[in-house]
């Protein structure tokens, strides 16, 4: 029996997913959870084979979940299951330990095999998508340029995001202005968005 833990915030999403696969006579749900910061401590309590991962989720994203349960718990084989397939968070999947990645628009039965071939030892990924982050290539962002667009997103100041980095106010500056060039954006704005699209956020 493959043991699986869910982790999607939208509950009719979050129950499909458990119905689809609890129709496997091999499959067994084990755990459902709606947000990032649950992850961890519900895997421990019920030790699923596979964590079946949203990416957009309250808390922790589901990349960040990921990280985590693959730090405590090497053993439970992750698939990041979302609607944004964006080559970046291929990248960032693979990254932070999961061994597969699908989109929920991709039939049932795609995902009750990937769940199979994961707990087999298997790597799945959506093949569209691993040709599109191919072509596209890695972030291009620095770990700080990153950081400072992420506390940009909800439009802080200069001064809030250097309080909140621990920067100074001319280091946020040079980073958020290296992180348009790089993504030719001509705003902050801008810069977030494009990196948001491409999964790089």
């Amino acid at each position: 029996m493959i043991r699986v833990l869910l982790a999607d915030d939208q509950a009719m999403v979050r129950g499909a997913l458990a119905t689809v696969l609890g129709l496997e006579a091999d499959i067994e749900v084990v755990a459902q959870v709606g947000s990032g910061d649950e992850v961890l401590q519900r895997a421990k309590e019920t030790a699923p084979d596979v964590a079946l991962l949203d990416v957009q989720m309250p808390g922790k994203d589901g990349l960040e979940a990921a990280a985590e349960l693959h730090g405590a718990l090497p053993l439970c084989r992750i698939i990041i299951c979302t609607t944004f397939g964006r080559p970046g968070y291929l990248s960032r999947a693979m990254a932070a330990g999961a061994a597969g990645f699908v989109v929920k628009d991709a039939p049932p039965e795609q995902l009750v095999d990937a769940v199979r071939r994961v707990h087999g030892g298997l790597r799945v990924v959506d093949p569209a998508l691993a040709a599109e982050s191919l072509a596209t290539g890695a972030s291009p962002l620095t770990g700080r340029e990153h950081d400072v667009l992420k506390a940009a997103k909800d439009g802080s100041t200069v001064a809030d995001i250097a309080r909140a980095l621990h920067l100074s106010e001319g280091t946020v500056r040079n980073h958020l202005s290296a992180a348009m060039g790089k993504t030719g954006a001509r705003t902050r704005a801008e810069a977030v968005r494009l990196s948001e699209e491409h999964g790089w956020l």
